[in-house]
């Protein structure tokens, strides 16, 4: 599949489909928000409706926006796609608290008949401690990031809307698992001391740095198929490469060592520091 049938294809299909899914999701999270139980005050409160409505935001522009068709012509583009997914969206969707407030928005007899028995065996919470397990988020997400940065995988999602929609969909995904022990929404419980969190984020930033270095240093370009896509602003494939590789390091290291920063302050100083920062911190990274 050429190029131009791949943005179309994207642009069409794709974005339709996906804009109708994120306002339908908008619109159900906002009436579970609205009618909550007096029992859940901390997931009522404003400010995660608008977290989680930014979070949908973002990922329609990261996927279905004008940005997005422009992922198959320079590498910039496509790597600011996969960061705005895993390191914005997915922790704004999840400091929406959005598992409760999606449960009580779903038409009553679809929850109680369907949603609420399979979250009620034993076998879905065995799943959810082990999935939400900080190092099983921490070995998915990574692996999802190294995987599709292969270049075979990452020339594939480029010539295939199929392939490409997946690669979008599990960096997605990847992003929930991997902010999940970071936020802890409901019905997530901590089961691990607080200052592994920012030894969590620390080492994430690890496997990004090495792959931004690659990309930066390597002198030669990894994508052959950016070769033969148009010079968008007259920047050369090699360049617009060089320029990815700094983007992903500069994100990746303020996006992740600034909760950890915000977390070890919580730890260190949980009398000390002004009340205000840690009712703040405590209703971000605190139990939903």
């Amino acid at each position: 599949m050429s190029f131009g049938a791949h943005g179309d294809l994207h642009s069409q299909s794709l974005g339709i489909a996906l804009t109708a899914s994120l306002i339908a999701v908008a619109l159900v999270y906002w009436r579970g928000w609205y009618y909550l139980p007096s029992g859940y005050p901390n997931a009522r409160r404003q400010w995660r409706l608008t977290a989680f409505v930014s979070g949908l935001f973002i990922l329609w522009i990261a996927i279905a926006s004008p940005l997005a068709r422009m992922d198959h012509e320079l590498l910039t583009v496509h790597m600011v796609q996969h960061l705005l997914i895993m390191t914005v969206a997915a922790p704004l969707i999840l400091l929406g608290a959005p598992v409760i407030t999606l449960l009580n928005g779903l038409p009553r007899p679809l929850v109680n008949r369907v949603v609420m028995p399979v979250l009620r065996c034993s076998s879905a919470h065995k799943l959810e401690s082990t999935v939400s397990h900080p190092v099983s988020c921490w070995l998915a997400s990574t692996a999802v990031v190294i995987a599709w940065h292969i270049p075979a995988l990452f020339e594939l999602a480029l010539c295939s809307g199929w392939w490409h929609g997946g690669e979008q969909i599990s960096f997605f995904a990847a992003g929930l698992l991997f902010w999940w022990p970071v936020v802890q929404p409901w019905p997530s419980a901590t089961t691990w001391p607080q200052w592994t969190v920012p030894l969590y984020l620390f080492l994430a930033t690890l496997p990004c740095d090495a792959l931004s270095a690659f990309l930066t240093f390597c002198g030669r370009v990894v994508y052959p198929n950016y070769l033969n896509s148009h010079q968008v602003f007259s920047i050369s494939p090699l360049r617009d490469q060089e320029c990815a590789g700094p983007l992903m390091w500069v994100w990746v290291t303020f996006a992740y060592l600034a909760p950890a920063a915000a977390v070890t302050i919580r730890i260190l100083s949980p009398t000390d520091v002004s009340p205000k920062i840690r009712i703040l911190a405590k209703g971000i990274f605190g139990a939903t």
